[in-house]
């Protein structure tokens, strides 16, 4: 819809014409005297004779409108003749008189021409009568009762027994009895029907009075009518109840026009004159073409014209519809010029070619004329009768309502006009936001102040021409949210909710099949105009219910979400399914919001198999009318339709659901339930979503931790439901793709200044190169003209401050909603998944999308609304009420990219402090049985920066490279939280089971995750190498990515976990410390020998290189596990390194090679030599000194002497170990262990780490009851004692 705001001038000062490049650009390639030629073409003289071509003036597009309003003056006899007519008295404008001439009761068209009876038998004349000349009106029957239409004087006294042509000097037809009325009565004319059009014909020179039936004269019906002073006829009608009519008294052209008689109500004679000099303009831009080439007007047929797009004939086009548009107000002029133009169009050419250039006119009206259009609307919505039938019938058919609110993005800014808006453009320097790497940008110079300032000042214009727009748009959202025309009818807020209820259902049961769906850029538009509405609904009953709330304090209370009086379709809720809730948690509804689930009920609903035959419902059990609005408590007998298996199971797919929805009429005491049903769409009433005298509408089922006071109109409050699920639809969806144009100027000024620098350093003798260059230039400038000018569209439609204000606003919403939800305790499983979906979805629009030129940080409220949602997503993310995998992926994953950006992760820390432990202790749970990747995500960034050489923000190997978007969380600047890391450290150190089940399932992920690495990059290797042409596959190589990803950030959760609670692994008073040490180094001796080992298979698949395979490298994995190895060896007390020790060494995969590898070191140093400087083509750590610094290196070289020197020592005092005593499942340290009751026997450690997951023995699978220490010496002598 509109790219082009209609009201535009073209005057000198918004369009010029100052160069001869701007001239090509601009208006085409038209020189002076063809454009001259052209406009005095187009525009000539209303008489058609064309001035001599040396006498007349030269027209251009500056003096064009001048010219055009010396073309349109009209004389002043027309001007003045207007509303001037000898035998007529009363205003020009003729209407129905409503203040004073009417009887009885009548409802009146906002418009004053259409009445409906609402009485015995009303009567109502017009506003104007005649006493002189040939006089007629129309009137429209739009129902064929009884009614009698005629003239009267204003003598003529009426009640509700005697109408028109029941007194003397009021003469009336009369249709439905097929007679005439003039105090007495005879048959005359013909029966008339709905849709008919009756002419009143009154000749006060002869004296007589007549009528036509759609065009066809009924013949005299009255004679000899008193004539003289004080004598003048009033056009009137007298109806019964419900009969309706329409009047036309000449505010449009009469259908059928009676030569010698004139309307009442003169047409507009001088804008008459006006539009049809203008459509004369018109046809002669259809019947003329423009030949630059050869510098010529050519005639042609007007059948033939195609609009092309050519800036000359679009600007002229522009002129006239600029001046044309506003006379279209009047309805009059469209009916008696446009529609007839567009008939004439019909009858010449053949059908296609008529079809082709109708849809051409038409394609030029949207373009020119979007305000006057969108101003017609608002127009036509205000009157009640139109708005009410266009609700019903309409604006909701497939897209008709949601065009009304689209603003359409110009795919050729030229067409647009934003050209003229946005002369200068200019592009922004990718910009530092929050969790960007900030890069130095060069200085501006004064020049790109210069053009960045122009630019802006265009944006500020297009934004005030669009914002013209919206606010049309937001004024027909007004007129259908009106609540308070429910005269005669349901009033048009309801019969909105009832379609927009609709809307929501077809586009969420669509979602899997795309062309069903309401394009996501029209939900965008239609989300913010109707939030626009909303809010202003809302704090204007706040304005008259001081106990209200406004709407900056909005929400959804959480009974909507299981009183059934919200369908919600087959979304999915927290908690599951529907039915299943209401089965589960059916004594939780009854004793906390006194509501009843029907257990009969229920089964019907959930009963998939049962036959409509089963139980046939008798006819006259249907469910009456006014059964919606039946209230009471339980002991209130059952109704017979409550029990139909039919209704259930034709409900059940509209709400998953059946149950018995009922309003209490009544206040209930603590002990009475309310039977509760869902009710469908249709099925509602304006009571059972606002409420009456003890009914709470849609507020039914009230929990007590809610206020009594309602929060504003509950239909407001559907309205609001409705917003949010929109967003969660395909709003979000949208927002992100619109983020594409800011990437492509941003990719398009990166190339643009790489091929300037390029020019800069050619040679100048390398003209080819230079021509090619240059030609490049000229090609990206000119595109990075065409998406600037786009991008300021898109920033004033899409991501202007107050659009930015709007998605803030329901994110606030959603946070409030999911905080009272939350305090309902089990009932909080009811709330629909979308609600935490618009939260996590809300925030991470405002901090991505509308940047670098709108800042979240700006917003009101801003850190309070940050630790509001942290709060959400710390409590939730774990939250046994919530059940969908999808949903707690969700806040795990927003978690987990929470606590990357700085500002987020001090909203975690600023939340109260049970509730932060609370987290802590969940992110501690055992790893299996849930989705534990993501939560050593967040511990890992818990820790990043305070890790040995782990204040990186990318990978040393791969700072070359450029990211595919540097604003991922994984990218963002080590941040970490060393208050969460106290709080992980006390759970560790107090909880005595909490340790031994979290790092048992660490170690467990660790060794999956490595060996399953291993696996894949021998996978790899071997098809690398295989003679023929072979292809890895892609996801392949993502997993084995993965894996090695996981591997590292496992390693460094341990890292942490050794750091913070050394003791755990440690303190051998510990029941499980040893166990997990060998475990632990058992694990880093694997790590070690597969990285390390020289020309080995990690080695060669780094060397690769492979496209997938960027993270896998030396530093990350071996710099994790020497954090370790230095936390253990060195930092820790004396007696804690030696048990460190022993442990690392009595490990049969130990090898001091791999010790010295970290160092670039072949073989370990001789016991006091200095250590060699690195060879610079093997891996050390040396080599990354801007990563590591001097302290951990000497911590590194410090471990080396140490294990050299301990190595040294074990080895001359190790004794050998017969293979009998060698422990039968790991065969590296001696049986010291068994079983009880079967006798087995094992290491320690094996046994330990066996029993962490299972209780069965090695060998026989006897249940294990206890283990006992074994010493082979003792049992000998034992043993030989007893013998």
């Amino acid at each position: 819809m509109a790219s082009k705001g209609a009201g535009m001038s073209f005057s000198r000062k918004s369009y010029r014409l100052t160069s001869d490049a701007e001239k090509s650009r601009v208006t085409g390639i038209v020189h002076e005297k063809l454009l001259n030629d052209y406009l005095h073409r187009i525009f000539s003289s209303p008489d058609h004779v064309p001035p001599a071509a040396t006498s007349r003036k030269p027209l251009n597009f500056q003096n064009l409108p001048e010219h055009l309003d010396q073309l349109l003056q009209v004389d002043n006899e027309d001007e003045e003749s207007q509303g001037q007519a000898e035998g007529r008295l009363g205003p020009s404008t003729v209407v129905l008189d409503h203040t004073g001439g009417f009887e009885g009761l009548l409802l009146v068209d906002d418009d004053l021409l259409g009445v409906i009876g609402h009485s015995n038998f009303g009567t109502i004349r017009s506003t104007t009568c005649v006493y002189k000349g040939k006089w007629v009106y129309e009137v429209l029957i739009s129902s064929q009762g009884l009614m009698q239409i005629g003239w009267c004087t204003i003598n003529c006294r009426f009640n509700q027994e005697e109408g028109v042509g029941d007194t003397h000097n009021s003469y009336a037809y009369d249709g439905n009895r097929v007679r005439k009325w003039n105090v007495t009565t005879t048959n005359y004319g013909k029966a008339w029907a709905a849709g008919d059009i009756v002419s009143c014909l009154i000749d006060l020179d002869d004296g007589t009075l007549s009528f036509c039936l759609n065009g066809v004269s009924l013949g005299i019906a009255f004679e000899n009518l008193s004539r003289g002073l004080g004598m003048a006829y009033f056009p009137a009608i007298s109806l019964s109840f419900k009969e309706s009519v329409a009047f036309n008294f000449g505010s449009r052209p009469l259908r059928y026009p009676v030569a010698g008689f004139r309307p009442l109500q003169d047409p507009p004679c001088a804008d008459l004159v006006r539009a049809q000099r203008l459509l004369g303009c018109f046809r002669a831009v259809l019947s003329v073409e423009l030949d630059p080439v050869e510098g010529r007007l050519v005639e042609k047929e007007s059948s033939e014209w195609q609009l092309q797009g050519q800036p000359t004939i679009l600007l002229t086009l522009a002129h006239i519809f600029q001046h044309f548009a506003p006379l279209l107000r009047k309805v009059y002029l469209v009916e008696a010029v446009l529609m007839s133009f567009l008939l004439g169009i019909m009858e010449k050419g053949t059908p296609a070619q008529a079809q082709s250039l109708v849809h051409q006119v038409l394609d030029l009206l949207w373009l020119f004329m979007e305000i006057h259009y969108l101003r017609l609307t608002i127009s036509i919505l205000r009157h009640q009768k139109s708005r009410k039938f266009l609700l019903s019938n309409v604006l909701f058919d497939v897209l008709r309502s949601v065009v009304f609110f689209y603003i359409k993005s110009p795919l050729r800014v030229e067409e647009a006009g934003l050209q003229e808006l946005i002369p200068t453009t200019w592009w922004p320097h990718r910009s530092s936001r929050e969790g960007r790497e900030s890069k130095e940008v060069n200085e501006e110079t004064a020049e790109e102040r210069l053009r960045r300032r122009a630019y802006e000042r265009g944006c500020q214009r297009l934004k005030k021409r669009i914002e013209v727009v919206e606010e049309l748009q937001v004024q027909i959202l007004k007129l259908l949210l009106d609540n308070k025309d429910d005269n005669g009818g349901e009033a048009s807020r309801y019969i909105f909710l009832t379609k927009f209820r609709k809307f929501l259902q077809e586009n969420a049961s669509g979602r899997g099949n795309m062309p069903m769906l309401c394009p996501p850029e029209y939900m965008v538009c239609f989300l913010h105009r109707l939030i626009s509405a909303l809010r202003y609904y809302w704090d204007e009953y706040k304005a008259s219910n001081p106990h209200a709330s406004f709407s900056e304090e909005a929400y959804i209370p959480p009974q909507i979400f299981y009183n059934g009086k919200v369908d919600y379709f087959d979304l999915q809720r927290l908690g599951g399914l529907l039915s299943h809730l209401r089965k589960t948690l059916k004594d939780d509804l009854a004793s906390k919001a006194n509501i009843v689930i029907d257990p009969l009920e229920l089964q019907a609903a959930t009963m998939d198999d049962l036959d409509e035959d089963d139980e046939a419902t008798p006819a006259g059990t249907q469910r009456p009318m006014q059964a919606l609005a039946m209230g009471g408590a339980l002991p209130l007998p059952r109704p017979g339709w409550l029990s139909s298996p039919t209704l259930g199971r034709a409900n059940r797919f509209l709400s998953t659901a059946a149950v018995s929805l009922m309003t209490p009429r009544r206040p209930l005491s603590t002990l009475e339930k309310v039977k509760v049903r869902t009710l469908s769409v249709e099925q509602r009433t304006r009571e059972d979503i606002e409420g009456s005298h003890w009914n709470e509408g849609l507020l039914l089922g009230r929990p007590p931790e809610e206020p009594e006071q309602p929060l504003t109109e509950n239909s407001l409050l559907e309205v609001l439901d409705g917003a949010v699920m929109m967003y969660n639809l395909s709003v979000h969806q949208q927002l992100g793709k619109m983020v594409g144009v800011s990437d492509d100027v941003n990719e398009y000024a990166m190339a643009l200044r790489d091929t300037e620098d390029k020019l800069r350093r050619c040679p100048r003798r390398r003209k080819d190169i230079l021509a090619e260059l240059t030609k490049s230039q000229k090609v990206f400038s000119e595109k990075l003209d065409h998406l600037s000018r786009r991008l300021a569209w898109v920033h004033a439609t899409v991501y202007s401050q107050e659009k930015m204000l709007d998605i803030y606003w329901l994110l606030r919403v959603c946070l409030r909603t999911i905080e009272h939800g939350d305090r309902t305790g089990s009932l909080f499983a009811f709330m629909p998944e979308f609600y935490l979906s618009v939260a996590i979805n809300s925030y991470s629009a405002l901090k991505n999308y509308f940047g670098p030129v709108h800042s979240m940080e700006e917003l009101p409220g801003y850190e309070e609304t940050l630790t509001r949602l942290a709060a959400i997503l710390a409590k939730h993310f774990a939250d046994t009420r919530i059940v969908g995998t999808d949903i707690r992926d969700s806040l795990m994953q927003a978690l987990a990219s929470y606590v990357c950006y700085p500002h987020s992760l001090r909203a975690v820390e600023r939340i109260p402090e049970d509730q932060r432990i609370a987290m802590v202790r969940n992110l501690l749970a055992p790893y299996e049985q849930r989705p534990w990747a993501q939560t050593n995500w967040i511990l890992v960034r818990l820790w990043r920066g305070c890790g040995f050489g782990y204040r990186y923000t990318r990978l040393p190997h791969l700072l070359k490279t450029k990211p595919e978007d540097a604003n991922l969380p994984s990218l963002q600047k080590p941040c970490p939280s060393t208050l969460l890391q106290q709080h992980m450290a006390d759970l560790l150190r107090q909880g005595s089971d909490v340790a031994p089940s979290f790092l048992n399932s660490v170690l467990n992920q660790l060794n999956w995750a490595f060996s399953e690495f291993i696996g894949m990059i021998q996978e790899i290797q071997q098809a690398a190498e295989r003679l023929e042409r072979n292809f890895v596959d892609s996801r392949q190589l993502k997993v084995c990515a993965t894996c090695f990803d996981l591997s590292v950030s496992l390693l460094r959760v341990l890292e942490m976990t050794i750091t913070l609670v050394p003791e755990i692994f440690l303190d051998w008073a510990r029941p499980t410390s040893e166990m997990l040490l060998r475990r632990l180094a058992q694990l880093l001796n694997q790590v070690l020998n597969r990285v390390t080992a020289e020309r080995n298979l990690f080695d060669r698949v780094v060397t690769l290189r492979l496209p997938g395979l960027e993270s896998v490298d030396h530093y990350p994995i071996l710099v994790a596990v020497t954090g370790i190895l230095v936390q253990l060896l060195v930092r820790g007390q004396a007696s804690e390194t030696e048990r460190a020790t022993s442990v690392l060494l009595a490990d049969p995969c130990f090898q001091l090679r791999s010790i010295c590898y970290l160092l670039g070191q072949p073989e370990p140093p001789a016991p006091g030599t200095v250590l060699p400087a690195p060879d610079r083509k093997r891996f050390s750590l040396q080599s990354y000194t801007d990563y590591i610094n001097a302290e951990e290196l000497a911590q590194v070289e410090q471990m080396l002497t140490h294990l050299t020197f301990a190595s040294a020592q074990a080895a001359a005092a190790s004794l050998p170990t017969s293979e009998e005593d060698l422990c039968p499942i790991c065969y590296a340290h001696p049986i010291s262990a068994v079983f009880q009751p079967c006798g087995h026997k094992s290491c320690k450690a094996c046994i330990n780490q066996h029993l962490m997951n299972n209780k069965d023995c090695f060998f026989c699978k006897a249940t294990i009851v206890s283990v006992e220490d074994w010493d082979k010496a003792a049992n000998t002598s034992t043993t030989s004692s007893a013998a």
